[in-house]
């Protein structure tokens, strides 16, 4: 994460802006964006997605810049991750070059978990249920999925999930735009 609160701080100085500018067109406090600068706050992808909006970068450009060309990925290079605001644990599946698309996960839903918030932002999602079942809820509509049910929409709807069973729920998730 410090790596990335660099990349913002450099990428706004760049472009000769301020914190306070910074958060009008973001509508984030300055008082977070100082937070996030220095790197004593954590981020929220949507928060990151409107930094990334207001500084007119993407967001993957805010990670490692200079990675080599990948498209393969190898089971000994995938490594589990956790993101602010969800107790799912998230495997790149994704390979890596300029200019791609999508991003590709595997999630794993803990049993019985359910999202604490929405999340909403650019893009579309598409996801794929492995094993277990999985409630989303896409606006004010809920879709109970089985094993190989999927369901695709637009971001902006606000979503969540929540995990119905008392075992694990395992989902492929192929996300536009490219966040990490």
């Amino acid at each position: 994460m410090e790596s990335v609160s660099r990349k913002i701080r450099e990428f706004r100085k760049a472009r000769g802006m301020t914190l306070k500018e910074l958060s009008e067109i973001t509508d984030l406090s300055v008082g977070f964006l100082s937070q996030v600068e220095r790197g004593s706050s954590s981020l929220a992808i949507t928060s990151l997605k409107k930094i990334a909006d207001a500084l007119q970068v993407e967001m993957a450009d805010f990670f490692q810049k200079d990675i080599k060309i990948k498209y393969a990925n190898k089971l000994e290079d995938q490594k589990p991750f956790q993101t602010t605001g969800s107790d799912s644990i998230f495997t790149t599946l994704s390979g890596h070059f300029a200019e791609r698309k999508m991003e590709a996960f595997k999630v794993t839903v803990n049993p019985l978990q359910v999202d604490t918030f929405t999340f909403s932002h650019p893009g579309e999602e598409f996801h794929y249920v492995l094993s277990g079942a999985i409630i989303f809820v896409v606006g004010n509509e809920e879709y109970y999925l089985k094993e190989g049910e999927s369901i695709h929409f637009p971001s902006e709807i606000k979503h969540m999930w929540k995990n119905p069973l008392n075992q694990e729920t395992v989902i492929l998730s192929v996300l536009t735009p490219v966040i990490f």
